[in-house]
């Protein structure tokens, strides 16, 4: 599978007064690029809403490694880390590099599926794990009961 990878641009809104990037700023761009590849691969948010689904979050961690600054260029990828054979729960990682080759920060997201309707935990459709099929795997990935 292709790496999948989002180029991301530092706004002068995403910075503390530090003048490096917040760090609620590496959690929503983790979103951006997790919502990005499951649109382009299938897993729209019309699809999830037709379907009554949506993808919940138990753990959001990141591990921040080098400061990120106004200018820097930023490029933050995905991949699925640990999953059910079934694709109902998982685990995906992000990692944010900048300036080409030095690595920013590691966005570690354990998350499951809900029915929208009943607001319970749900098993996905085929299509979610046709999307979850052609999602990159990490080099230690692997498949959980």
């Amino acid at each position: 599978m292709q790496e999948f990878v989002t180029p991301i641009e530092v706004r002068w809104s995403d910075l503390d007064p530090n003048v490096h990037v917040r760090h609620s700023v590496y959690y929503d761009w983790g979103a951006l690029c997790r919502i990005r590849f499951l649109n382009e691969h299938g897993l729209s948010t019309a699809t999830m809403q037709q379907l009554q689904i949506g993808p919940i979050l138990f753990r959001e961690e990141c591990i921040f490694k080098r400061e990120i600054r106004l200018g820097d260029p930023v490029t933050i990828n995905v991949e699925l880390v640990k999953s059910r054979k079934d694709y109902s729960r998982w685990t995906f990682r992000h990692t944010m590099m900048k300036n080409p080759g030095t690595l920013a920060a590691i966005l570690t997201v354990d998350g499951a599926w809900i029915d929208i309707a009943k607001r319970k935990l749900a098993n996905p459709y085929e299509v979610v794990a046709a999307t979850f099929e052609a999602m990159p795997r990490a080099e230690d990935f692997q498949w959980t009961e």
